[in-house]
């Protein structure tokens, strides 16, 4: 598929990026904003409910990890999960945490919730993104496929 009609098929579509990370929020509003998405980011905060309601977005990418330990995204999953208003936003986990997704999984996939691990590249985040999108492809795509994928491609790659 060609990178317009890509482009054009993600136009409208507004996505919230979760992170403690200032440099992985703004890879990832570039590398979204390039498939044509309008990119939301935000750090973690106490009312992040709140925030969530009112950007509305079509997709939440978060990480589990925030500093060395705390499981404020795993937190931040649960909340959206659990509240009515938001439980059908489609959310893609993105974390350098492969013990910690392991133990997760089965939680994920029963919450049609996706994973991918940093470090990732290009394709993988585009697949996951267009996975789980309403109308972007199979929504029921497992945890363990998309965390499984790995690509031998390293120019493309991003960490953190």
């Amino acid at each position: 598929m060609s990178a317009a009609k890509r482009t054009n098929e993600m136009a409208g579509k507004r996505v919230l990026v979760v992170n403690d990370t200032q440099e992985i929020l703004e890879l990832f509003s570039d590398l979204l904003g390039d498939m044509g998405f309008e990119v939301v980011v935000m750090s973690y905060a106490p009312r992040e409910l709140d925030r969530v309601r009112e950007v509305e977005p079509d997709l939440v990418i978060l990480d589990l990890i925030f500093g060395e330990r705390e499981l404020l995204g795993w937190q931040l999953l649960q909340k959206l999960k659990m509240d009515p208003t938001l439980d059908e936003i489609p959310v893609i986990v993105c974390s350098a945490a492969v013990k910690t997704l392991q133990d997760l999984e089965g939680h994920l996939t029963e919450q049609g919730v996706l994973a991918i691990l940093k470090p990732f590249n290009v394709d993988q985040l585009e697949e996951a993104v267009r996975s789980a999108m309403p109308a972007g492809g199979d929504a029921n795509v497992s945890a363990r496929s998309i965390t499984r994928q790995r690509s031998s491609k390293t120019d493309s790659r991003a960490s953190a």
